[in-house]
């Protein structure tokens, strides 16, 4: 898999993580349709907005390369957020509570991201 394929299972894992782990972010309906609708809805958002403006590593970096291509994403991701607090609402039956859900839903989002490209077997391939 190449490393825009391990962006973008990053974020649509951490999109999926973030939706069903904290209790801020309600998928209305009582519809399967709808919650899947929901999900699919921020999943694309975030890695469509993830993929054209991209912040991060492209394979393994060093413990403080790594630290400040987290914040700066996790800031574009608690950005990505809170735009998906305000469209959500608007297009599917997602709402998103707070800020304080906003910055742990990115995160989420971006620790999973990370990890994924850290730890995958291509990224290793990259170093050597």
């Amino acid at each position: 898999m190449d490393d825009q394929g391990r962006r973008g299972l990053g974020v649509l894992l951490g999109v999926g993580l973030a939706c069903g782990l904290l209790p801020g972010i309600t998928l209305g309906g009582t519809e399967t349709i709808d919650i899947v609708l929901s999900v699919l809805m921020a999943g694309v958002v975030m890695t469509v907005l993830t993929q054209v403006i991209f912040i991060g590593p492209s394979g393994r970096v060093p413990l403080p390369a790594l630290l400040v291509f987290g914040l700066a994403g996790f800031v574009q991701d608690a950005l990505i957020w809170w735009l998906l607090s305000w469209l959500g609402p608007k297009f599917a039956s997602l709402h998103v509570d707070g800020l304080a859900t906003i910055l742990l839903a990115a995160l989420i989002t971006r620790a999973t991201l990370l990890l994924l490209s850290q730890l995958s077997p291509a990224a290793e391939t990259a170093e050597g």
